[in-house]
């Protein structure tokens, strides 16, 4: 055997992994090249430690924090329904004077594999079967678009908003050739910065490496908190720098109703003072699976659900709402000088979580199998677990129905699917038209009266965020206007509209 293998295979046996190299003899040339390859970006000497706290933490129950855990305070908490309509216009003022100037950059949470969607290629590249057909980039890109050309407008400045998109070694090709083969949106491409996180590997109960082929290891990224290091690895932070950038609007791909680089977010965050923020929703109710966003021993952080009693997540206040109800909804702000110091000094002290999961292996003969119970441990940092680190912290709770919709699942489960995530989209959009004053017939000719809740069979009415980014700018194109649907409200029937106006 090459010395250099052989090698390769006592550090392997120090870690107790000795069975990672049994099919070598099986293996090609190119085949050992590749393995070889793989091997040689493991951390190897990380890698026993990896393994056996996987197993123990894996084995350890969820800490109950029930005793240690209390709600934000509300002088760190603004909100749409909080915060009188003054301070929501100066701080969206705030936000696009902070956008005009070019100092907010988004940044895309995008490395998962949607397998829980039942797809084969990154989120960010599902159509949910929209009127139009537009993914979920093509809308995220198109309210860049709009939200530079609002801060423009109203600042008189040419402004740039640089969009990040973390991915993984499953998401990084298609995503860069779905950019390229769309033109990227209409966006520049210089300003459109892919960047990969880390891979670790899966692990049986056991703490062995798994398998997923004779000469493979099952990776998987590790978690969106491997934001952090990959921000030092792929030498993003100094981009930051570069382009002047300050702060960092950072979200999940899933979300449809995502505002990229909420002015009013932003500008909240920023007349705060804050170094770091967190967007909420009120919980739908006590058993909802979401993180709250609370204290722990006077430290702001997220709890996960398992880590709270269900006495403690249905404590009610004295007008019966729950006092536990920031729910996380993965949509928080930074500075650059946060980030930059997260990532000198405390990504080290992340957290590890644990998901079990079913990976797909070959077995000690050599068969694939596709396991039909959970199999392993994949090790997981979490983005919101920087949380404890900042000086300046502060929570923004917005309206659900208007900024939360995530896509999860795939369709017939009971919740978070293309078809409410859809549902969700278009009747804000319904909404938009009704106060914009306009009558939207549904497909039996019927007049559509939308509701604060999001309708399971909204008409088909959807508005570009090229022309509107959050409902802005609509009346004059819409009132008193009757329109049977479906009716898809882009730059060109927005031209129309204007123009059948000029002629009245």
């Amino acid at each position: 055997m090459d010395p250099s293998v052989e090698q390769l295979r006592r550090r392997l046996e120090s870690a107790g992994q000795r069975h990672v190299l049994q099919f070598w003899p099986e293996l090609s040339e190119e085949e050992r090249a590749a393995f070889l390859q793989e091997l040689a970006q493991l951390d190897l000497q990380r890698l026993k430690e990896h393994c056996d706290g996987a197993t123990r933490a894996a084995a350890a129950p969820p800490a109950s924090l029930d005793r240690h855990i209390e709600p934000v305070p509300p002088e760190i908490i603004g909100g749409v329904k909080r915060s009188d309509s003054g301070c929501l216009s100066e701080w969206e003022r705030e936000g696009l004077l902070q956008v005009s100037e070019s100092r907010v950059g988004v940044l895309l949470l995008a490395g998962g594999q949607g397998t829980r969607l039942g797809v084969q290629y990154p989120k960010g590249m599902y159509d949910v079967g929209l009127p139009s057909g537009k993914t979920l980039y093509q809308i995220q890109a198109e309210r860049i678009h709009k939200v530079q050309e609002l801060a423009a407008r109203k600042f008189g400045s040419a402004c740039t908003v640089p969009w990040y998109i973390m991915t993984s070694e499953f998401t990084l090709a298609p995503t860069e050739r779905f950019f390229q083969e769309n033109n990227y949106f209409g966006l520049e491409p210089s300003n459109v910065v892919m960047f990969e996180q880390r891979m670790i590997p899966a692990v049986t109960f056991d703490g062995k490496v798994i398998l997923q082929g004779k000469g493979k290891i099952a990776m998987a990224p590790d978690g969106n908190g491997g934001l952090y290091q990959a921000l030092v690895d792929s030498r993003v932070l100094e981009d930051f720098g570069r382009r002047g950038v300050e702060y960092l609007h950072v979200y999940c791909v899933d979300n449809i109703l995502v505002k990229m680089a909420d002015p009013v977010f932003i500008g909240f965050c920023v007349s705060k003072g804050a170094d770091c923020g967190a967007k909420v929703v009120v919980k739908a109710d006590p058993a909802e699976p979401v993180g709250v966003v609370c204290r722990v021993r006077g430290v702001s952080q997220v709890v996960e659900y398992s880590e709270i009693g269900p006495e403690s997540a249905g404590l009610r206040g004295p007008g019966g709402e729950l006092v536990f109800s920031a729910g996380n909804i993965c949509n928080h702000f930074f500075t650059r000088s946060f980030l930059q110091e997260v990532a000198a000094k405390f990504e080290v002290q992340l957290k590890q979580h644990v998901a079990i999961k079913k990976v797909p292996f070959v077995d000690s003969c050599g068969n694939q199998v596709k396991p039909s119970e959970p199999n392993g441990i994949k090790m997981e940092k979490f983005v919101f677990d920087v949380f404890p680190f900042s000086r300046n912290f502060v929570v923004f709770e917005v309206v659900r129905e208007d900024e939360f919709s995530p896509l999860k699942s795939a369709a017939g489960a009971a919740a978070d699917t293309p078809t409410t995530a859809r549902n969700s989209l278009l009747t804000q959009h319904c909404r938009w038209a009704a106060a914009a004053g306009a009558t939207l017939l549904d497909g039996r000719g019927n007049a559509f009266h939308p509701a604060a809740s999001v309708s399971a069979d909204p008409p088909q009415f959807e508005i570009s965020p090229l022309v509107s980014y959050f409902g802005e700018d609509l009346q004059p194109l819409l009132n008193g206007r009757t329109l049977q649907t479906p009716f898809v409200l882009d730059g060109n029937r927005a031209k129309e509209l204007q123009a059948a106006q000029s002629r009245v």
